[in-house]
């Protein structure tokens, strides 16, 4: 049975956890409005990266096709993970987990698929699952990351990708919708979609609503200076790089709201306990006082009946 010392010391815990989870929540929240104004900032570039990738991936092959956006028969997969190095961010780093492992599960039977980690939270979990993991990004981002920082993850990617380690290569990532909504998500970054798949992808439903908005050129080509190969060199793996940037700005924003929304909750939960434990306390003072004013009384009736 619960004593007022024990209901006391309870309080106290619950109000110093409290302090905790609302400091979290402001600082969640600042990272999210600074994670956000770069998501918004660098999306739209995003978007016509793919929408220029996706076009030059459609053009019709003269020369000797290019490597980052030429299909090739397939027999192993290298996924991009990104999630979070920390907890406490309600369901953000499970879903995008569970996201992955369903992909796995979908691709794995038929070919083997490889693993670049970003986040600590994905590579502890697929390491304990006996993933093959060929590289790991964890703890290496800085909060607010620059496209220099992503360089590596990119780098990576696509020298794996042009010397067969993987012969396609797809990003798992939670997409920022709002504070109260992220979605993960997985889409393929290597080799680029052609504008007919990119189609028949939106159509299925894998690629978020988002992306709808580009815009494919049908029956055009690209005229090039000084010439293809030059320029594919120079503009693909930047916005390969891009893309790879704006999955991770996406994937931090998401991950700040979610630890907000969290921490918030946890604080309304702290305050709910301690509302009931207060309660509680009252209750249980006030039968221990009661008990104490029958014994008072019991007392004196007895001395008064001894006295008579």
């Amino acid at each position: 049975m619960a004593t007022l010392r024990g209901i006391r010391r309870r309080i106290r815990s619950v109000k110093n956890i409290s302090q905790v989870t609302r400091a979290m929540q402001m600082v969640a929240a600042s990272k999210m409005r600074r994670a956000q104004e770069q998501v918004l900032a660098t999306r739209d570039y995003a978007e016509k990266a793919w929408e220029l990738l996706v076009n030059l991936a459609s053009q019709p092959v003269e020369d000797e096709p290019y490597p980052l956006i030429t299909a090739r028969p397939v027999h192993a997969i290298g996924l991009i993970l990104i999630t979070g190095d920390k907890g406490l961010s309600g369901g953000y780093n499970h879903n995008v987990i569970r996201q992955a492992l369903s992909f796995i599960a979908e691709t794995g039977h038929e070919m083997p698929v490889r693993l670049i980690t970003v986040g600590r939270k994905g590579r502890d979990v697929m390491a304990r699952l006996g993933m093959n993991i060929v590289a790991d990004f964890s703890e290496r981002l800085p909060s607010q990351p620059r496209v220099i920082d992503v360089s590596p993850i990119a780098r990576v990617a696509m020298e794996d990708f042009q010397s067969g380690v993987f012969d396609e290569v797809y990003m798992a990532y939670t997409l920022f919708h709002n504070t109260m909504s992220y979605q993960p998500v997985v889409v393929r970054l290597l080799p680029v979609y052609t504008a007919d798949e990119f189609q028949a992808v939106l159509r299925s439903g894998i690629l978020p609503s988002d992306f709808r908005k580009i815009k494919l050129i049908e029956g055009e080509e690209y005229i090039y200076e000084p010439n293809a190969n030059m320029l594919l060199d120079t503009v693909v793996p930047r916005f390969v790089e891009l893309l790879i940037y704006q999955a991770v700005l996406e994937s931090f924003a998401s991950e700040h709201s979610a630890r907000m929304v969290a921490m918030r909750n946890a604080t309304d939960n702290a305050r709910e306990m301690i509302g009931d434990l207060t309660v509680a306390y009252n209750r249980l003072r006030q039968e221990a006082i009661t008990k104490e004013i029958l014994d008072i009384v019991g007392g004196a009736e007895a001395l008064a009946q001894l006295a008579g």
